[in-house]
């Protein structure tokens, strides 16, 4: 192990204050390191390793809340059109064979094969991760710049979309045929724009979390529209 850095946005100690993320990376390390530090460190770590490097990650409260109300909004708009999904949290996707690791901080099954293999994982009553499938689409809350290749662990894992929130903005891609995420104006799962999605998680009013779960549905049934062949259209 060559290097370890630490990188922290918006911390402070002043009492009552967010801290937002913090990021530790450790360069040079190879599989093996990052499965035993792994079994080593708390589950309250949030670990990506890219094949050469492992990120540590521990999230604050903001990032929490955006993590957790982008959960709510994907699960409001698929509910209200009928779209079927599994959602999978902050799962862990370790594949040896690719030497790539990752935990989300939210992802899906949104394709029927893959809800169906989910679903033979849960019967068996499974924990390991061999067991299932890799996501159809991720959601990343990126506040601080990632310090490992994370789109790049997603492209090996081949999953086909990426939801990434800076706290302002929100940048919808898909895994091309060449194995690189493009950045697309709408999602392939739900019939929404990237743009149409951060003013739910910004500006509209959550003190009322059912409340506003509610306005996304109403909005959803009322201006989108998905297709019985599962394409999604405006």
């Amino acid at each position: 192990m060559e290097t370890v850095t630490a990188e922290t946005k918006q911390r402070t100690t002043a009492r009552g204050r967010l801290e937002v993320e913090r990021r530790w990376v450790i360069r040079d390390i190879g599989w093996v390191d990052y499965e035993e530090l792994g079994e080593l460190l708390p589950p309250t770590l949030r670990l990506a390793f890219d094949g050469s490097s492992l990120e540590i990650m521990v999230t604050g409260q903001l990032h929490d809340d955006y993590a957790d109300a982008l959960d709510t909004f994907f699960k409001a708009v698929a509910g209200a059109l009928g779209v079927q999904f599994t959602p999978y949290r902050t799962a862990s996707w370790t594949r040896p064979e690719l030497e790539r690791g990752i935990q989300a901080d939210n992802c899906y099954y949104v394709t029927a094969a893959k809800i169906k293999a989910g679903l033979i994982g849960r019967a068996r009553k499974s924990n390991d991760a061999k067991d299932y499938p890799n996501p159809d689409l991720a959601i990343e809350v990126d506040l601080s710049p990632p310090k490992v290749d994370r789109e790049g662990i997603y492209a090996a894992l081949q999953v086909a979309e990426l939801w990434t929130f800076d706290g302002t903005n929100l940048t919808i891609s898909r895994l091309d045929e060449n194995g690189q995420y493009r950045a697309v104006e709408k999602s392939g799962f739900l019939p929404v724009r990237a743009s149409e999605v951060p003013r739910w998680i910004i500006e509209e009013d959550r003190s009322d979390y059912e409340a506003w779960t509610q306005r996304i549905r109403a909005w959803a049934k009322k201006t989108l529209k998905v297709k019985r062949t599962g394409r999604s259209q405006r």
